[in-house]
């Protein structure tokens, strides 16, 4: 057990949003010393004797444990800074590969697939030119059509006949973007799982309903939640998910199947409002039960005095 003294936290983030709120709040009032570092405002030290990492002209103190909010326009450049972090020895409570991975769609899904998570069937093509056969690995109409780089349901677009997807498929690939397209769960019926997970267990769930005429579910969009009693099998696959990315914090959607719950995505930084506000859970609090159970205060460096 590490021991009861108040550790230096630093949050990786560049909005000043609910979720960094809630973590520096929880933390010092839980006696800690919290700072919220601009992610792209860092700069690094990369050599083998001091690998360090400097912020506005100073070199950043040894700080006991990260929490990354790394935004998804600066994914590379934030996971580089937390990389050093991790080459200094610091905890960070989500790496940069587990970022990394479940960013990336393509990625993700090819994971989720090598550890038999259960998800909606998907393919991917950079440039096929028989579109009826990426559709056709799939199932029939209607299909999602998901651009890799999407959050917050931006970039995923429902086709709901054959003639459609064409078209939809065509249009993302004459912008040359780089799209998944994926089976429609029907009797998911626009709703989906948000399932929290701190340290290896979920510690919250909620339901998140569309806005009227929408089938995303993402709050960001109009949709609203409401806590909901999840199943051993969601349970388990979403403890799973955040496991194989090797993530402490996660958000990790999913959708209920007549086969079985189905693994959307895996957020690595997941939004604290809804979850809170539906669960009526202290999830920033149960997320420092697990950093002090796991982290030792580091020694404080002294300068060499002649």
């Amino acid at each position: 057990m590490a021991p009861n003294r108040a550790l230096r936290v630093a949050v990786l983030s560049r909005e000043a949003n609910y979720s960094t709120a809630r973590l520096v709040a929880e933390g010092e009032e839980r006696g800690h010393v919290v700072e919220t570092i601009d992610t792209t405002r860092c700069y690094m030290a990369i050599n083998a004797l001091a690998p360090d990492v400097y912020y506005d002209g100073k070199r950043l103190p040894r700080y006991d444990a990260v929490i990354p909010r790394i935004g998804a326009s600066i994914t590379s450049y934030g996971t580089a800074v937390v990389r050093q972090f991790e080459t200094i020895g610091t905890y960070c409570i989500n790496g940069s590969a587990g970022i990394t991975q479940s960013r990336d769609k393509l990625c993700a899904h090819q994971l989720m697939a090598r550890h038999k998570i259960g998800m909606p069937n998907t393919a991917f093509a950079a440039s096929p030119k028989d579109t009826d056969g990426l559709i056709g690995l799939v199932g029939t109409a209607p299909l999602i059509v998901k651009l890799l780089e999407s959050t917050q349901g931006k970039g995923v677009v429902l086709a709901e006949t054959k003639k459609a997807a064409q078209s939809v498929i065509d249009a993302f690939r004459g912008l040359k973007a780089n799209f998944l397209v994926q089976d429609f769960v029907k009797e998911a019926a626009g709703e989906d799982i948000r399932c929290l997970v701190v340290g290896g267990k979920v510690v919250a769930a909620m339901k998140r309903t569309g806005a009227e005429g929408d089938f995303r579910s993402n709050l960001h969009r109009g949709g609203s939640a409401q806590v909901v009693r999840i199943s051993k099998a969601e349970r388990e696959a979403a403890v799973k998910a955040a496991r194989v990315f090797g993530l402490k914090l996660a958000g990790v959607d999913l959708l209920r199947s007549e086969g079985g719950p189905k693994v959307l995505e895996v957020n690595s930084s997941p939004g604290l409002e809804g979850i809170e506000k539906a669960s009526g859970k202290n999830i920033a609090g149960l997320l420092y039960d697990h950093i002090e159970t796991h982290v030792r205060p580091q020694p404080v460096r002294r300068r060499k005095t002649d």
